[in-house]
């Protein structure tokens, strides 16, 4: 019988990296099997889904609340499959709050377990490093910056890059995601991301908006885009839109390009005005200089400060771009800073500094191509030689 791999991945992310691991797998050593919680990107790769990624999908404090007894026996019906039938090598793929206590309860039973993406602990929550240690024989990570924190702390590390380096070309063709999207090949554009969550639109739309309202003053010719993710957020956005208006402003929710809308947008902009998160990385990627903002409520300012313990994050920086390049190299503009004045001023910099511009464009380059690894590949060889390892 052929290797057997063990696998959990918990939102769309995660089911098209481990589809891609997989994929490296295969290569390597035909004969596997694989079986966990995963998508419909791992189903068609040949994995047995015992539970529906949609399981572990949870967003935020409140849902997760909500949706715990499911979580829960989900978890143990997996965790109790998985000890009767050893596999030779789990791999959980991100879902830090659900993987590392299963990785920890089979590693416990002599199973090498390898985590894809480590923990934000750079960030919050350093003292996870415990039960990362526990839990973690391998740790798979996107950053270069990442494998000097767990080799300090004795846990193996490989860099792998991030996925999103090699799917993302190295020279961007403003004028062919123009052509794609229906705009204006000389007009000046401005890309604006006010994030995919509810939550995120609610608070980050109004401030947007007034932002582009303030920018039109300066130059009434600005063209604005906005990527839709789904029907719900367009409702959310819509709403939001009704009450400040903005002139030349156009919405996307797909392109029939099969690449994310957001990438399309992102690509035919001249600077982008964005949500801290991936889309910032995505934004970099593009080499687009951009103004980053970010604003949470009151309310979960606080379950952060005390689920964390910390007041601030580690790092001084919020934005990927700035965490990779240990520096403001964009501007970061936060809570009650981020006021439409000054989030148009930022914007207006990113659009006409010719200086700044080229100098962002050149640091987001070579980010790219250190970003940019066999990731497949690299975390398929870590994958199979910790297979071949003691727990």
């Amino acid at each position: 019988m052929g290797l057997k791999v063990a696998m959990v991945a918990g939102e769309p992310s995660g089911d098209l990296l481990a589809s891609r691991i997989i994929d490296g797998i295969k290569q390597a050593q035909p004969e596997v099997h694989f079986t966990g919680i995963g998508g419909p990107n791992m189903r068609s790769r040949g994995m047995h889904i015992q539970h529906p990624m949609d399981k572990l999908s949870v967003f935020g404090y409140a849902d997760a609340l909500k949706q715990l007894p499911s979580l829960i026996r989900t978890y143990s019906s997996l965790k109790n499959n998985l000890i009767a039938h050893k596999p030779d090598v789990f791999v959980g793929v991100d879902a830090p709050d659900f993987n590392l206590r299963l990785e920890q309860k089979l590693r416990e039973k002599g199973v090498p377990t390898v985590h894809f993406v480590g923990p934000s602990i750079w960030a919050w929550r350093y003292e996870r490093i415990h039960a990362i240690k526990k839990a973690v024989s391998h740790m798979l990570v996107l950053f270069p910056f990442e494998v000097d924190i767990y080799r300090k702390e004795g846990i193996p590390v490989t860099f792998v890059g991030h996925p999103l380096a090699s799917q993302i070309p190295l020279k961007p063709d403003m004028q062919a995601a123009r052509l794609r999207l229906g705009l204006s090949p000389d007009s000046r554009i401005l890309a604006i991301l006010p994030g995919s969550r509810a939550s995120e639109v609610k608070l980050l739309a109004p401030r947007f908006l007034q932002t582009a309202q303030q920018l039109l003053k300066h130059d009434p010719a600005l063209q604005f885009i906005v990527p839709i993710v789904n029907e719900k957020r367009q409702k959310d956005f819509d709403e939001i839109y009704a009450s400040i208006p903005v002139k030349n402003l156009k919405t996307f929710s797909a392109t029939e390009t099969g690449r994310p809308v957001a990438w399309d947008v992102m690509e035919a902009s001249d600077a982008v005005l964005v949500a801290s998160g991936t889309a910032s990385l995505e934004t970099a990627l593009f080499k687009k200089p951009m103004v980053i903002s970010y604003v949470i409520s009151p309310l979960m300012k606080k379950l952060m400060e005390w689920k964390s313990g910390q007041l601030k994050p580690y790092v001084p920086w919020v934005g990927l771009p700035n965490i990779l390049l240990k520096e403001f190299a964009v501007p970061e503009i936060l809570q009650d800073e981020a006021t439409p004045e000054n989030l148009a001023a930022a914007c207006l910099n990113a659009l006409e500094n010719t200086a700044y511009i080229l100098e962002v464009k050149q640091k987001f380059s070579l980010l790219h191509e250190t970003l940019r690894q066999d990731t497949a590949h690299l975390a398929a060889q870590a994958i199979l030689n910790a297979a071949n390892s003691p727990a």
